[in-house]
């Protein structure tokens, strides 16, 4: 009889085993984020606009109408004085880099920020198991993950990943990649290290497509890092929910609309196109698509069905079709499932396309548009600039959620929620400087100091030589 019993139960025991199975493992594929620090360049490669005016004079294929563009993107770029760019500028050889200048680069920010990274989190690189490294515009064997690996002595057995050509939107594939492996490994650290390395990309002829991102690029990087050990839970600022990748290689206009290019003189450079805004217009929709529905409650998204349901109907009863031209708003109001919004510093007009998209205000825009001005558009890297600014300002509190919202070359648009684990107030980058954001204004000086530009003769202009 009690074999009998046994038999009975054995079934229930083995079904309860899996249950039990199931979500210890659930429980230990959390992702949580224990610290992360921003790099500050030193102040010595601060970019101020006499600097921009000496840098811009030594291209000798630039004319009066490359001039009078290039202090209209500037003026318009939201950027301001004290952003940074790589040592090579600052010794007028941007024209002929080498190898070394884009190692060097790198080198300072990894030593920098990785070091303070661990050293504040008390983790020894010993104990790091997988570092992931995405630096787009470099590749010099040995890969930049094994030039880390070497300078911090770390273990023979480490799993490294070293991401290139990825773009702006870098920050989260590599993101991606550590959850994944975060899936099979328990108990876990991992340090993800992003930046970009200018030194050997400045473009220096002439075509308009390709001088736009010498204005918006800027010397910048961050190390995170992180783990799936839940009994660290208690030490994490914030904690992964969802992750959301849109790739739109598939579309040639979205391909080639952000790409690295010989123009016509040989010169190379990186191409933006015009139908750039279009193309992340596109993927960035069909994000919000997927992502939707895994961050909002359910009555909000009732909600949106209702409503689009009636204006549907509406617009099948009328007899005149309507079109509509520029952004497109969600019509979901965002902010019934997410209390920040952490935006790439693409530039002034992705920040303005995404706050009218998602109707923030210019309290949720303040973060993405004061990293901006401060730091300029430092590729993947620019989020954690934006995270830190919410943090400096003390607005991340415990069980607050943030929207991170990227976008990177190929073309792709890629975004992540997160959890706050616990009320978060350290200053990171803007440590020294917060109580001076935002200043009255974000006017940057290049009108008043080059506004004379705009009236000069073509026939008649010369390079002024001071």
């Amino acid at each position: 009889m009690e074999l009998f019993s046994f038999l009975l139960l054995l079934p229930v025991l083995l079904v309860l085993l899996k249950i039990w199975k199931w979500v210890n493992d659930k429980r230990d594929q959390e992702c949580y984020i224990l610290d992360y620090q921003c790099y500050k360049p030193a102040d010595d490669r601060m970019v101020g606009t006499e600097f921009s005016g000496e840098v811009i004079k030594r291209n000798k294929n630039l004319g009066l109408n490359e001039y009078k563009f290039l202090l209209k993107a500037i003026v318009s770029s939201g950027i301001g004085e004290q952003t940074y760019a790589p040592r090579i500028m600052f010794s007028g050889r941007e024209e002929t880099p080498t190898l070394a200048d884009g190692i060097l680069e790198m080198e300072e920010f990894f030593q920098d920020s990785i070091g303070k990274l661990l050293s504040r989190a008390g983790v020894s690189p010993h104990e790091i198991d997988l570092l992931v490294v995405n630096v787009s515009m470099i590749t010099a064997p040995p890969c930049l993950s094994s030039r880390i690996i070497n300078h911090y002595k770390m273990r023979q057995d480490i799993k490294c990943f070293n991401l290139t050509g990825m773009g702006c939107s870098a920050s989260l594939i590599s993101l991606d990649i550590v959850r994944n492996v975060f899936k099979s490994y328990k108990n876990k650290y991992a340090l993800l290290v992003t930046s970009e390395s200018l030194s050997p990309n400045w473009y220096a002829g002439n075509d308009r497509s390709m001088i736009l991102a010498n204005c918006l690029f800027r010397s910048g990087g961050c190390a995170i890092l992180l783990t799936n050990n839940k009994s660290l839970k208690h030490r994490a600022m914030f904690k992964l929910k969802c992750l959301v990748r849109t790739h739109h290689g598939a579309r040639d206009e979205s391909y080639n609309c952000c790409i690295q290019r010989e123009d016509e003189i040989g010169k190379v450079g990186f191409y933006l196109g015009k139908n750039l805004p279009k193309a992340a217009t596109r993927s960035f929709v069909d994000n919000l698509r997927v992502i939707t529905p895994k961050i909002l409650p359910v009555t909000e998204l009732v909600r949106f069905m209702v409503v689009s349901l009636v204006k549907k109907w509406n617009r099948h009863g009328s007899t005149k079709g309507t079109t509509t031209q520029g952004p497109i708003k969600a019509g979901v109001n965002f902010k019934s499932g997410v209390d920040h919004f952490c935006i790439h510093t693409g530039g002034k007009a992705v920040i303005d396309g995404i706050g009218f998209s998602l109707d923030l205000t210019e309290y949720d825009l303040e973060p993405a548009r004061m990293t901006l001005h401060r730091f300029g558009n430092t590729s993947a890297s620019s989020l954690w600039y934006v995270l830190a600014y919410m943090e400096a300002k003390k607005r991340l509190k415990k069980g607050d959620k943030v929207l991170m919202i990227s976008f990177g070359a190929g073309f792709k648009c890629n975004s992540c929620l997160w959890e706050i684990v616990r009320d978060l107030e350290d200053g990171n980058v803007w440590k020294d400087e917060i109580q001076n954001y935002p200043p009255k204004t974000l006017v940057n000086p290049y009108m008043e100091k080059y506004g004379w530009i705009k009236d000069e003769d073509p026939s008649t202009f010369k390079i002024p030589e001071d």
